[in-house]
């Protein structure tokens, strides 16, 4: 099974934020500026479309991140995909892993500590937790903020990824309140150079991991 990078930055793809360059290139264009993981999130796709634009992005990400679909596992199996990201009401984690198989990555989205512990019974491999921030892509859902995401990292030991509003400038809250990473949309996709943002979206959870990794240290240090 393939395994998070850590800190993980992870692209949710929207195409309606691709032009007029195509969803591809900015998709290569973020993995080369840091992307670790991305999930192929087109819903109003129908099967045989989503899967040919799944095949143009894993030719786009040449082996460079991992490629995870969103809710359709028969695609994900389709094309081997390293694996896919599911809702709450979802198809169950177990169904999920019986077609994909033990190798594939399953993560599950979250928005509340029971989520998460079901999810994490479940068989989950990571969670994805929101909505941190208010976002474009949640209008109207009040943002949980990283308080949420703080409290299952104390009784989940499930990599978590933040999701929801997340920039450069508000990533290092999400960071220090335990996540191994972030998920994205509009920060990258709908920025003027998307490659530079992927970038400044990295160096920034990189310069937040190390600073809370230190802090971690002199607290147990403290506690000797």
């Amino acid at each position: 099974m393939a395994a998070l990078p850590v800190p993980c930055l992870a692209l949710v793809t929207d195409r309606s934020l691709a032009h007029p360059v195509s969803l591809t290139e900015r998709i290569a264009l973020a993995v080369a500026g840091g992307v670790d993981l991305v999930q192929l999130r087109e819903k109003d796709l129908p099967g045989g479309k989503l899967l040919e634009l799944a095949r143009e992005v894993e030719e786009s990400i040449a082996g460079r991140a991992l490629l995870i679909i969103n809710e359709r596992v028969d695609v994900a199996a389709a094309m081997g995909a390293d694996g896919v990201q599911l809702g709450e009401e979802a198809l169950p984690t177990a169904e999920a892993r019986r077609i994909l198989g033990p190798e594939a990555l399953i993560g599950r989205s979250v928005h509340s500590l029971e989520g998460a512990r079901q999810a994490a019974v479940e068989g989950a491999d990571f969670l994805v937790v929101g909505t941190m921030f208010a976002s474009r892509s949640h209008p109207g859902e009040e943002p949980s903020g990283p308080e949420l995401l703080g409290r299952i990292k104390a009784e989940c030991s499930l990599p978590l990824l933040g999701i929801g509003g997340i920039t450069a400038a508000n990533v290092g809250p999400v960071m220090e309140a335990g996540a191994t990473g972030v998920a994205v949309i509009s920060a990258i996709l709908a920025a003027p150079d998307v490659e530079l943002a992927a970038r400044e979206l990295k160096e920034t959870m990189l310069a937040a991991e190390l600073s809370g990794g230190v802090a971690r240290r002199k607290e147990l240090a403290s506690s000797d």
